[in-house]
């Protein structure tokens, strides 16, 4: 019988490259998300109270510019947070097995044995991967953390604001290209198009319910839309 079989399914999901996947999605899907409908959000707001252009393209870079960087140093701080406690909590692992090696073995011998195995065979597998990469095995089985694959805050703030700015500039072409007329009509139609294509990516790449997340995303962009268009109409017309 052939020893060369494959250890792993083609196309199914691990925990290493999982994780890696959905902490990329996750910043990419929320940044042009949030960039979507918040710059949405402000030009429709400005041009419910204004039909002038400047004021509209004035609001929407702004709030492209600052939205980028407001998401971009909130995903550097978050991810930097992250990594300082898997980095604590991985240099505490270090430090236990250097001073108290007989206890961690036991330790990794006692989680095996929760997970089904007999007392003999948990004590036979620790001792094997304690033998091998002592520090590895403890990180992946008490931890679940791979140190080689620490999330990095600068890339994660980098395709946030990417993706913020990549979301921003659909609502901001949307609004400024028709006629004074039909921009409102064309940036809402726009945006729930752009939300709902949006949803379903982020679904099927984070293998959830479709439906759900665009319903979610394009209701939410509505009311967002729909809101700040009633509150621009209402000050524009009391001329504050």
């Amino acid at each position: 019988m052939s020893t060369d079989l494959p250890v792993t399914h083609t196309g199914e999901p691990h925990a290493g490259a999982l994780g890696t996947r959905l902490n990329w999605l996750r910043a990419g899907v929320l940044g042009a998300n949030d960039g979507i409908v918040s710059t949405a959000g402000l030009v429709v707001g400005v041009a419910g109270a204004t039909t002038a252009h400047a004021p509209v393209l004035t609001a929407g870079v702004a709030g492209l510019v600052a939205g980028a960087v407001s998401m971009a140093l909130g995903e550097y701080v978050s991810v930097s947070s992250q990594r300082d406690s898997e980095q604590a909590l991985l240099d505490k692992e270090r430090r236990e097995l250097v001073e108290m090696p007989e206890q961690e073995l036991a330790e990794l011998a006692a989680i095996y044995e929760s997970k089904g195995l007999s007392p003999q065979t948990a004590r036979t597998v620790a001792e094997e991967l304690t033998a091998k990469d002592a520090f590895a095995a403890h990180v992946e089985a008490e931890l679940g953390i791979d140190p080689d694959e620490l999330t990095n805050p600068w890339h994660a703030a980098g395709a946030s604001a990417v993706a913020f700015t990549v979301g921003s500039l659909l609502p901001l072409a949307a609004i400024l290209l028709p006629p004074p007329g039909a921009r409102v009509p064309v940036t809402f139609l726009v945006v729930l198009l752009a939300l709902a294509l949006t949803g379903a990516v982020s679904a099927r790449l984070g293998g959830s319910p479709v439906a759900r997340a665009v319903v979610r995303l394009v209701a939410g962009g509505a009311i967002a839309m729909a809101v700040t268009f009633a509150i621009g109409a209402l000050v524009g017309g009391l001329g504050v």
